[in-house]
């Protein structure tokens, strides 16, 4: 083969070629499709040139050229820090934002929930037979509840609790491929765990050492676990009304945002274990331990108010599709 006749022949193509791969950020879709087209054929270029030539420069220029191409084509991708921080910046906070009216109703009605039987239990001496006799019941108010957060090196009870915690959130967005059915069953049984602790304790005169212990990370705890669940129901909920758009779309989109919300939800847990471990059994008066839990809730909300807010009126979703490498399209 000729090789300087190859060169002279192909020269604009490639010269055409490194002129769009500048112009990449502001290219027509009539520019991709050419840009594509010509990534293709200089690929094949460099092809024949590394098997009938020895001209190392050629070879060399052919071969940056293509690299680059393929970098436009395919997309160069965003560096892991960007990543980072798009995620805690747009991502998670949009997902909660969006979801703020599901997470609102399923927050008002744990609780709603939690103080009949609470209450249910507090009143009725029957209720609190059937659950245990009178000296476990004492044994529990007076001694296992307040025990249970300093039986256990914090370091550990802290691991403890943010895996269970976060299998708990993670149990009810992995039901959301049931439509969300199930969801309202993890929450019920959560939900009655809580009333009849706080009812027994009620019963003798002990509420305020429930609270005081439950609220410095109970708060923050149950506000992770109410958007989980709201996000698991919102994408279950998807499968019966998707909208305008394909079911299929919407359903698939909306369950890599959900993604999004179960790795963000591994943060906030992991705060609320520290809570719960360190703060809630300290010797810090029950004002300073429920101040503390109070102040950890109020910035959690807001970040997702000012954050997910910001996002969603960028018509941002969430989903972590987004964040990997995007080909070019006309």
């Amino acid at each position: 083969m000729d090789i300087d006749a190859f060169v002279t022949t192909h020269r604009p193509v490639w010269d055409r070629l490194e002129h769009l791969v500048k112009r990449r950020s502001s290219l027509t879709g009539a520019e991709v499709d050419e840009l594509v087209d010509l990534y293709q054929r200089v690929s094949t270029h460099l092809s024949i040139v590394r098997s009938a030539s020895t001209d190392a420069m050629l070879v060399g220029r052919l071969s940056a050229l293509v690299a680059r191409a393929r970098s436009a084509v395919t997309g160069a991708r965003t560096p892991a820090w960007r990543e980072f921080g798009r995620f805690f910046t747009v991502s998670f906070p949009v997902v909660a934002y969006r979801a703020r009216w599901w997470w609102l109703a399923t927050g008002l009605a744990f609780l709603a929930v939690s103080w009949l039987l609470g209450a249910w239990v507090a009143g009725d001496p029957d209720v609190q037979a059937a659950i245990a006799s009178p000296d476990e019941i004492t044994q529990m108010v007076e001694h296992d509840f307040a025990d249970y957060y300093s039986e256990n090196p914090a370091a550990s009870f802290a691991g403890r609790v943010w895996i269970n915690n976060a299998w708990v959130s993670a149990q009810v967005i992995i039901y959301a491929i049931f439509m969300g059915l199930p969801i309202p069953l993890v929450l019920w049984a959560n939900a009655e765990n809580v009333a009849v602790a706080a009812g027994l304790m009620a019963s003798r005169g002990k509420l305020d050492i429930f609270f005081g212990l439950i609220t410095p990370h109970g708060l923050l705890e149950l506000t992770a676990v109410f958007l989980a669940a709201a996000v698991g129901m919102r994408l279950g909920w998807t499968i019966v009304d998707p909208g305008p758009r394909k079911r299929v779309d919407v359903l698939a989109e909306q369950g890599r945002a959900v993604v999004s919300v179960a790795l963000g939800l591994v943060v906030v847990l992991f705060v609320s274990g520290l809570i719960e471990a360190f703060v809630t059994p300290s010797g810090l008066p029950t004002w300073a331990r429920i101040a503390i839990g109070v102040l950890a809730e109020v910035v959690f909300l807001a970040y997702v108010v000012a954050f997910g807010r910001r996002a969603a009126r960028q018509n941002e979703t969430g989903d972590l599709e987004r964040a990997p490498d995007v080909a070019p399209t006309a």
